[in-house]
């Protein structure tokens, strides 16, 4: 008796393993700010080939089916969603969303540029936009920089950013906010803090004024949340251990059938 069942339900289990990962990584970014969910895809393997289709019999006929037995499955990609998240509404001037496509661009201090979708902005000691903590944040790009005496800072949708100061009555226009697009946003590499890195699948990056040419808007004292739906992600949780599950049985059972065919041995 051949073995290839065995083989065939141990790489159905680590494909499940593998997409159990995936969901466990959403569901505890549920609350992440601007966090996109990953989706698993699987292909099948290869194919053993006993009989290839319109292969000629032994009267001189073709077959209109083959025999081909397969090898089991495997991960083929994992696939990040770009749907838009739900907006929360803040109380924080600096909290900024983005509604549509885009990525805020930020500075890293190794000097490589980063991208990201949240907006929990702060400003650190030189007054400059940062993303994350003010104190190891990242510079936004192109910088802003807020006076020390802003008393009230005013975003609008298309990026402008503005400062009241004490002894203005006018708003001071103190940068622009621009976007970032990618041909394939897909093929970006995920860093970890809510960041992503051009790589040659993504495409070269386009800024541009938020609104035009496809990108976004944004939206002041909101942030993106996680596009993670738990109802969601509880249910292909629930599927995926089934399916664990049943290529565990099937191991199960070509190790009985196994175990039969050698105890008849002793027959």
């Amino acid at each position: 008796m051949s073995v290839q069942t065995l083989y065939s339900a141990a790489t159905g289990m680590t494909a499940m393993e593998k997409k159990l990962d995936v969901i466990a990584n959403n569901l505890a970014n549920i609350e992440t700010t601007g966090f996109k969910r990953g989706r698993a895809n699987f292909e099948d393997l290869f194919y053993r080939h006993e009989v290839f289709p319109g292969a000629e019999d032994s009267s001189g006929q073709f077959t209109p089916t083959g025999i081909s037995i397969g090898l089991g499955a495997r991960l083929s990609s994992i696939q990040t969603d770009f749907r838009q998240g739900a907006f929360q509404q803040t109380s924080n001037q600096l909290d900024v969303a983005i509604e549509g496509p885009g990525f805020f661009q930020v500075l890293d201090p190794s000097g490589q540029i980063y991208y990201s979708r949240a907006g929990n902005f702060s400003i650190n000691a030189n007054g400059n936009l940062v993303l994350g903590s003010a104190h190891t944040g990242r510079l936004l790009e192109p910088p802003i920089v807020i006076p020390e005496d802003a008393t009230a800072i005013t975003i609008t949708p298309e990026g402008r950013a503005f400062v009241q100061q004490p002894e203005n009555p006018q708003l001071t226009p103190v940068g622009d906010i621009e976007l970032v697009t990618f041909i394939n946003p897909e093929g970006l590499l995920k860093l970890g803090e809510n960041l992503f890195a051009q790589t040659d699948a993504s495409g070269a990056p386009t800024a541009g004024t938020p609104g035009q040419e496809g990108r976004g808007l944004l939206r002041q004292n909101a942030l993106e949340a996680s596009n993670v739906e738990p109802v969601r992600e509880l249910i292909d949780l629930i599927t995926t251990q089934r399916a664990f599950e049943m290529n565990s049985q099937a191991v199960q059972v070509g190790d009985q059938m196994m175990q039969l065919v050698t105890n008849m041995r002793r027959f």
